[in-house]
């Protein structure tokens, strides 16, 4: 008999209003433990908003979302210190260290941690104490997924992690984001790039223009659409030019 999932994130008829623009319109979803849950959809189809209040960042206008069992109404402390949220490059002081900057994660975290431990995660023990405005773009999205992990998170929310990144740094992220995964942690993630749904998500939900159009496993969702008659233009390669350029230029970390 197959083991029941338990859900872990629980959105119901969630609404953001902004006056009269309705970003987020009534979408309800669920998160199940333990799963790599996509958020897919074209630029302002309202994946960012909606992870901002399922990470108790945003007000909603409506709805009900409930976080391993806490309600965003009233736990939003307790729900802190279950999450790791992804923070954009904004977050972060320019002319601190990777050292300086993990002391001070900790100390709002009020967690010790074992810092070159952490780097490890990411590869980065290397870079320690360079300042983080010295860092790659790649190095840079490596690092800010390492301070997702401080609290050790039940949940982790990342918004577009690889948007800007070279093939090696995108297909290497890929590779940690499935090494947090293989540890029990639950990973949502919002993308705009179908080749990384389709390879990290075991289900997505697909939002356009503040709804979700589509909820389910990525095979499923290619079958469905294969069922209807659907066929390709142009004949589908055993490789794509992506395949091609990792081939010839490995798939090594670049840290320059």
């Amino acid at each position: 008999m197959q083991k029941e999932k338990k859900v872990i994130i629980s959105v119901n008829n969630l609404m953001k209003n902004y006056g009269d623009f309705t970003a987020v319109n009534k979408i309800s979803f669920e998160v199940y433990e333990g799963e790599i849950f996509g958020l897919l959809g074209p630029n302002g189809a309202g994946k960012t908003t909606t992870l901002e209040i399922i990470e108790t960042l945003r007000e909603k206008t409506s709805g009900e979302i409930l976080i391993d069992g806490l309600n965003v109404d009233h736990d939003q402390n307790e729900i802190k210190n279950r999450i790791g949220v992804q923070l954009q490059a904004a977050g972060y002081y320019p002319n601190l260290s990777l050292l300086e900057l993990l002391d001070l994660f900790s100390g709002l975290y009020n967690v010790e941690i074992d810092k070159q431990q952490i780097l490890s995660l990411v590869s980065l023990q290397d870079k320690a104490k360079s300042k983080y405005k010295s860092l790659s773009g790649g190095l840079k999205q490596r690092f800010s997924l390492c301070t997702t992990l401080i609290n050790k998170p039940k949940i982790v929310f990342l918004d577009e992690p690889t948007t800007g990144l070279d093939p090696q740094a995108r297909r290497n992220l890929w590779a940690l984001i499935r090494n947090i995964h293989s540890n029990g942690t639950t990973v949502v993630i919002t993308t705009h790039y179908m080749d990384e749904a389709e390879e990290l998500c075991e289900r997505l939900a697909v939002m356009d223009a503040g709804k979700i159009i589509a909820i389910n496993t990525p095979d499923q969702l290619i079958d469905d659409l294969v069922a209807t008659g659907f066929e390709r233009k142009k004949e589908v390669k055993k490789a794509n030019l992506e395949d091609v350029f990792l081939n010839l230029t490995g798939k090594e970390w670049r840290d320059e």
